[in-house]
């Protein structure tokens, strides 16, 4: 049965703050996958970066979510979960997929640790090519769109539990 909420979207754009708040209105339980991915592998998501590539953490990523098999759950993502075709469309098994859309700006003004954050991206890759990349698979996999720049937590929840 297809009942939890799928949330993702950029590092920074709230998947995790957001999630807990949707879990608690919507008498979900949460689960968060980059924390499943660092308790599985004993390390932070920087760790497994500085240890090997972002290739890597996309596979452990992959693997992660594949695993994930959870009813009546809000499930906050990674940033790159969309890079991995098998686990979207694990995830969307499970209910709804919900982007939650922040421009460019208002990331740049959440965000002061893109370096390290455990941001499975290219050596070379700044933040801006970055956000064009994945915009392009949130938006692909995405069930519902949220836009979220100059709306209160709230005021998101309330959108997400009404479009879901």
């Amino acid at each position: 049965m297809a009942n939890s909420i799928v949330l993702i979207g950029m590092p920074g754009a709230g998947k995790s703050t957001l999630g807990v708040m949707l879990a608690k209105e919507s008498a979900r339980d949460f689960i968060d996958t980059d924390v499943l991915i660092q308790v599985r592998e004993g390390k932070t998501l920087q760790d497994i970066l500085d240890e090997s590539d972002y290739l890597n953490l996309r596979a452990i990523e992959e693997q992660t979510l594949l695993t994930v098999d959870l009813s009546h759950h809000v499930i906050a993502t990674g940033g790159s979960a969309v890079y991995s075709e098998k686990g979207m469309t694990h995830l969307k098994s499970l209910g709804p997929v919900v982007f939650l859309n922040c421009s460019l700006a208002e990331l740049r003004r959440r965000i002061h640790n893109f370096d390290t954050r455990g941001i499975a991206r290219r050596a070379d890759q700044s933040f801006e090519a970055l956000f064009e990349e994945r915009n392009i698979l949130y938006r692909r996999h995405a069930t519902v769109v949220i836009d979220c720049d100059n709306k209160s937590q709230e005021t998101i929840v309330a959108e997400i539990l009404a479009q879901t």
